[in-house]
């Protein structure tokens, strides 16, 4: 991941928005955000667990290891903290220097956000979300969506610049707890979900996404104004879609979608793919376009996808709501 000689230097801390990709946490247990623990160290200290490059066990408890694992907790604990994503290679000699100094800054601001640090050679599906073509990077997430910090070398003043800025975003978004009180909130008894949403999580965290599907189309046959059975239902599906999907059968559907605008199946499959890889805009724009250029029933295939896709997002979000204007103006 990274590259001799990358020196990028952080960005200007005005330009930091809420901003990038689809929801991580979708498909979340809706419950109170749980709290990543650190794993105990040897002499019975806290500490992360494979402790990184420059770290030192039984230190920080508001630094842990991303991993698969923890990864959904992470981003539901980041509807009411900032979570500091730094993501590190053992081959990076920068790492350990930017890990220590992440560790400073964030310690120093006593719970009002959390440090996770993640190897990308034990965890390479997280820089693959993030986009990150180089290391040491840091991308905070906030209420589910990732804010990206910097890449390359930055000391402690150039950290602790963007934290500021970093948690006025996060005051604008709502989210100003601290690690006190998402532990508080994970002590307190969750809200049991509606049976057909548990089946439909439960089939979730086996992988059984027809089964997932399943549940939350009886969810929507017994009470059809089930709007979180909906967005379930979309989400799950295309997770199932996405997962049939080979690097190399992906590669191929984006050249057969350059090459042939009119395939309905080409341009839904890379919407798709867009959706997954954050770039939100391009996928609506992608089957609007569609739309506005066929007629028929691919014409309806495609509307009814980017519903859905709507779902997936989030029908709040402004990027949907300037998605169905230009539907709209394509339709009509």
């Amino acid at each position: 991941m990274s590259s001799p000689g990358y020196r990028p230097t952080p960005a200007a801390a005005s330009q930091l928005n809420l901003r990038g990709a689809v929801d991580l946490s979708s498909l979340r247990r809706p419950a109170a955000p749980p709290v990543p623990a650190p794993s105990a160290s040897a002499e019975g200290g806290s500490a992360v667990d494979g402790t990184p490059p420059g770290g030192e066990t039984g230190k920080a408890p508001l630094r842990v290891d991303a991993t698969e694992s923890n990864f959904q907790d992470l981003v539901q604990l980041s509807a009411q903290i900032p979570v500091l994503f730094l993501l590190w290679s053992g081959y990076a000699p920068e790492s350990p220097a930017v890990l220590d100094a992440a560790e400073r800054v964030v310690e120093s601001y006593g719970g009002r956000l959390v440090l996770a640090a993640a190897d990308v050679d034990t965890f390479p599906q997280l820089a693959q979300a993030f986009q990150v073509q180089a290391v040491p990077t840091a991308v905070a997430v906030i209420k589910g969506q990732p804010v990206p910090l910097f890449q390359g070398p930055a000391d402690d003043e150039q950290i602790r610049n963007l934290v500021e800025e970093l948690l006025k975003v996060a005051a604008a978004n709502g989210v100003t707890g601290s690690i006190g009180d998402a532990t508080a909130a994970e002590d307190a008894e969750p809200a049991p979900l509606p049976p057909l949403h548990q089946a439909a999580i439960d089939a979730i965290e086996a992988g059984d996404y027809a089964g997932a599907a399943a549940a939350y189309k009886q969810a929507l046959l017994e009470q059809p104004a089930d709007t979180d059975a909906k967005a379930g239902l979309a989400q799950v599906e295309l997770m199932a879609r996405l997962d049939k999907l080979s690097a190399p059968e992906a590669e191929s559907l984006r050249d057969l979608a350059a090459k042939e605008p009119d395939n309905v199946q080409a341009q839904l499959g890379v919407a798709d793919l867009d959706i997954s890889g954050g770039h939100i805009d391009d996928a609506f724009n992608r089957i609007i376009t569609f739309i506005g250029r066929n007629f028929g029933p691919e014409r309806e295939t495609a509307r009814v996808r980017l519903l859905q896709l709507f779902e997936v997002v989030g029908t709040q979000d402004e990027r949907v709501a300037k998605a169905r204007q230009g539907l709209a103006r394509v339709l009509f």
